[in-house]
């Protein structure tokens, strides 16, 4: 029972260390952000921001709003600050781009994220002064600042109150417009980052029936079950996205199937890995799927508001497809999509292979017990036959011998 016991507590040791260390201390690193403007006092702006923050973050500046909107929709940057004055006019259809969708956040007050030291710090550039001059005074349009809180709900709070004080420091309320955002029933947009939890338990809970439940089968039967209930999940988690819950408003069909490439990549590379690992498995999908899954997601912290460990994760981990993917074709018109579609992809080819290592390994393992149960037949007719001795041959009677033998037996009464 003790040695059992070893395996929830090295569960316990693993989430800790990856949630805290993923999600304990939130902070900019290198977060892009945007000044929008072409005169110098922008560019004294942006410089001055860049300056202060110390690399937490890179602020650019770009010409025209219309330029800012086009990099929020493809996550390039996370936030672009309008000064008085700048964007107006700058560009032909800027107000469809961000006010036919406006929606003003309030993000600063909606989640307590962006309260680490971090976050602090950077918003802290914005009181300085020099950098309140550097905009120019005497400009009629208010303040604005655009976000896109489908891309990050935690990146558009950061940006929103990294660039409030500035707005402040003019004496002018800041306007936020949203010009990318979430479905109605998901304001802050991690009701993806929640349905990939559930289909990521639904995935890896089922490795461990048809690990242990069906280890008598075939292993091409195994596999051919982790697809069915890879197929059954899918379904599941899009009836959570779409007709339960309504998380998306539309594209259902490719969430669908993301979240059937997704799952068929977890099932078949834990069915794989049962073989070798046995009574281990759990603790090993779970270190995959769970601790460095759901971390490295994105779904509550991009990655340019984690440490370096969990941002490279980012890049390549079937979790964070799903997530930046579904993001991709319901929020961003497919920008990037393929990219991640790639990622769900390679992860299920992963799993094939997986199976295949497996078949040949419990092919050998067959082989190999089924010579040494020969061998140990074998040795063991050899050794009966070196211990009992062999019966003596009867001597070859012929009829006269027994009716001699009938005749003294009736002679002497027997």
């Amino acid at each position: 029972m003790l040695t059992h016991l070893v395996t929830p507590l090295l569960m316990c040791i693993g989430m800790g260390l990856a949630y805290l260390g993923a999600f304990a201390h939130p902070a900019p690193h290198h977060l892009p952000v945007a000044v929008v403007g072409s005169s110098r006092s922008a560019q004294l702006l942006a410089q001055s921001i860049n300056d202060k923050a110390g690399g937490d973050l890179e602020v650019r500046t770009v010409a025209h709003r219309s330029t800012a909107v086009d990099q929020l929709k493809h996550q390039d940057i996370f936030g672009a600050y309008v000064p008085k004055g700048e964007g107006s006019g700058k560009g032909r259809g800027d107000a469809g781009d961000g006010n036919g969708q406006a929606r003003v956040s309030g993000n600063a007050g909606a989640t307590g994220h962006a309260r680490s030291a971090g976050v602090a710090r950077s918003a802290g550039v914005a009181r300085a002064t020099g950098v309140a001059r550097a905009t120019g005074a005497g400009n009629a349009a208010t303040p604005e600042l655009l976000v896109a809180t489908a891309a990050s709900d935690t990146s558009a709070s950061v940006v929103q109150k990294i660039f409030t004080p500035l707005a402040a420091q003019q004496g002018a309320p800041l306007k936020v417009t949203d010009v990318a955002p979430t479905a109605d029933d998901d304001p802050t947009g991690q009701g993806i980052f929640f349905l990939l939890v559930a289909i990521s338990i639904g995935s890896y809970a089922s490795v461990a029936v048809i690990g242990g439940a069906g280890a008598v089968l075939p292993i091409r039967l195994r596999a051919a079950l982790a697809v069915g209930t890879s197929f059954v999940v899918s379904l599941i988690g899009a009836a959570f996205a779409g007709p339960v819950f309504h998380l998306v408003d539309h594209g259902l069909w490719g969430l669908w199937g993301m979240a059937w490439l997704y799952s068929a990549g977890i099932l078949l590379i834990g069915t794989g890995l049962h073989t070798f690992l046995k009574r281990w498995t759990t603790l090993g999908v779970m270190a995959l799927f769970v601790m460095l899954n759901f971390t490295s997601s994105g779904g509550i912290f991009r990655p340019e508001m984690q440490n370096g460990f969990f941002a490279a994760l980012h890049s390549f981990w079937n979790g964070a497809g799903f997530v930046e993917g579904v993001r991709s074709h319901v929020y961003f018109d497919g920008y990037g999509l393929s990219g991640h579609l790639w990622t769900l992809a390679l992860w299920l080819v992963v799993g094939v292979l997986m199976v295949g290592v497996a078949a040949l390994a419990e092919r050998r393992r067959r082989s190999a017990e089924a010579e040494a149960a020969a061998n140990a037949a074998a040795v063991a007719a050899a050794a009966v036959a070196a211990t009992v001795p062999e019966p003596a041959p009867k001597p070859i009677r012929s009829p006269v011998d027994d009716g001699v033998e009938e005749e003294l037996e009736e002679a002497v009464g027997v």
